[in-house]
């Protein structure tokens, strides 16, 4: 399945929006959410886990690079690490865990890498619209 597809949503809708791409990826997957500072990116991932089911409190792991909730969610921020520091800390092998890996700025060189190791995965690249924003879906577009 490959679909390409842009959404406009708003912060109320964000949730329907999150089921759907769940829907989507099916039982497990690998996401790259891309999109400027404060664009929304932990904001969809909070909205993803609600779609799971998950309680917990969901934070950005700007610094820890990796939060995990349920084992099946795993939420990933390589703003500071880089594809480079992704690869050294050995979380490339945490992606052939079950479950949903969401992935913030995962850019082409972070796509380069997955396509090293043969990881399929799925984008959405965020922007900003005033109240709304406009996600550019990318469903296992990649291998």
């Amino acid at each position: 399945m490959n679909q390409c597809y842009e959404k406009v949503c708003d912060l109320a809708h964000l949730n329907a929006f999150a089921t759907e791409i769940k829907n989507e990826l099916g039982n497990a997957g690998v996401l790259l959410l891309r999109g400027n500072l404060a664009s929304g990116k932990t904001a969809f991932v909070k909205a993803f886990a609600q779609a799971l089911g998950i309680k917990e409190a969901i934070s950005s792991p700007t610094f820890s690079i990796l939060h995990e909730y349920d084992e099946k969610l795993f939420h990933y921020d390589i703003y500071q690490c880089g594809s480079n520091g992704f690869l050294q800390s050995g979380l490339i092998e945490k992606l052939d865990v079950e479950g949903y890996h969401l992935i913030e700025w995962g850019d082409a060189e972070f796509e380069k890498l997955l396509h090293h190791f043969g990881v399929e995965y799925s984008t959405i690249d965020i922007e900003t619209m005033d109240l709304k924003r406009n996600y550019k879906v990318h469903i296992n577009a990649y291998a």
